[in-house]
């Protein structure tokens, strides 16, 4: 299970509120990722604002209205559909993709307020089942919504060598009809 990792604000902002308003949003989520946020707001006995309106766009993140102030919680394309300037969060975002983190950048009226990490941490089983395959001759591919650097990261640890991140779901079916083309069951 997802697991929530942390929250940052732009210059001085508050972390908690930057949490509540992306728990707000995903309470009508059914995303795992979602779960870990509401659950961790929940957890800090934060209060939630019921959303106004809601709408899920696959791979990128989640849209709403919040508090009367249109909130968007998502990945950097997401950002740029908005017209959101994600750039003063790259460093701390780019951080925790390297520790494996999905990052997700907070909006409110086109205003950058922070960005959210959770970490899906690796089952205990993976790297057995993974080695299994690899013994019977199986190549794992992964492929992943999550940003590029946290999919290498996750990957290096599990000893994938081929991975694709920010892949949207119609990108996984052209990416399996590829490696049929190229003469590969999968």
């Amino acid at each position: 299970r997802p697991a929530f990792h942390s929250a940052a604000a732009v210059s001085g902002g508050d972390e908690q509120e930057v949490l509540r308003i992306a728990a707000s949003i995903d309470q009508a989520s059914e995303h795992p990722l979602a779960h870990a946020i509401v659950a961790e707001a929940r957890s800090r006995g934060l209060i939630l604002a019921k959303p106004e309106s809601f709408e899920s766009s696959s791979g990128i993140g989640v849209r709403g209205v919040v508090e009367g102030k249109r909130i968007a919680l998502g990945n950097t394309a997401l950002m740029d559909i908005e017209k959101v300037d994600w750039r003063p969060l790259t460093a701390p975002a780019e951080s925790w993709r390297q520790e494996g983190a999905s990052v997700m950048y907070l909006a409110a009226d086109r205003q950058l307020l922070g960005l959210v990490a959770v970490s899906d941490p690796v089952k205990q089983t993976t790297p057995e089942a993974l080695a299994m395959l690899k013994e019977a001759g199986i190549t794992v591919v992964m492929a992943t919504g999550d940003g590029v650097t946290t999919a290498r990261s996750v990957a290096a640890k599990l000893g994938i060598p081929e991975v694709y991140g920010e892949v949207k779901p119609q990108d996984k079916l052209a990416l399996v009809e590829k490696l049929q083309a190229q003469g590969k069951t999968v």
